[in-house]
């Protein structure tokens, strides 16, 4: 990939990632409740749910999605679900502060964490038909593909793990300072409240 190409998907990957959306929520609600060291395991779930999208579209699994109806709303209809079920649990998060009480209280392994951090990115077909339509801007056809593919992928999935994490330590380094119940209670909520908001947003999405 020329670098004349490369530099505008690298600025597109970072205005994908930073902006507000269940990824961000995600993470911030790992940090919140786990604090870094725990938490960036969903950041690293959600890198891998980068990957697992970019290698669907690689290998045109994604332009199914993109054309079958059924499959698409089956897709569609699951990642809704998940982000629903990821938004009830946040909101019946135990109010507890950062530290090692709170951690003991409501251990969530790094590999739960990993899990529901892919769950999230790769669950969305919203996402698949993102790609489907940024990535063929960024892909020269008369070039073997393969390569072209393997940088899209490590571009993005670096950008999108670095952004995460810092969402990941915002919400552990800041918001993890509260120390009111009540306080946390609400933070809960109000994460809890922007993944069904996501899923809802997710389930109502019709494609152009």
């Amino acid at each position: 990939m020329a670098l004349s190409v490369w530099i505008p998907f690298l600025l597109a990957s970072i205005a994908i990632s930073l902006s507000p959306g269940p990824g961000a929520f995600a993470a911030m609600g790992a940090g919140l409740n786990h604090g870094f060291a725990r938490g960036q395991a969903i950041a690293w779930g959600l890198l891998l749910g980068v990957w697992t999208q970019t290698a669907l579209v690689g290998a045109g699994l994604g332009a199914l999605l993109a054309t079958s109806a059924l499959a698409f709303s089956v897709v569609q209809w699951v990642g809704a679900a998940y982000l629903v079920y990821l938004g009830v649990r946040q909101w019946r998060a135990p109010a507890l502060p950062l530290g090692p009480v709170a951690a003991d209280a409501a251990p969530v392994g790094r590999r739960a964490l990993l899990l529901r951090g892919w769950g999230v990115n790769a669950l969305n077909p919203k996402g698949t038909v993102f790609l489907l339509a940024v990535l063929p801007q960024f892909v020269d056809t008369s070039a073997p593909l393969a390569p072209q593919y393997l940088v899209i992928a490590a571009t993005f999935g670096l950008v999108e793990a670095t952004v995460m994490s810092g969402y990941v330590a915002l919400a552990a380094r800041l918001l993890g300072r509260l120390r009111s119940p009540v306080a946390i209670r609400w933070l809960n909520r109000g994460f809890g409240g922007l993944f069904v908001a996501a899923g809802v947003a997710l389930a109502g999405f019709r494609r152009a």
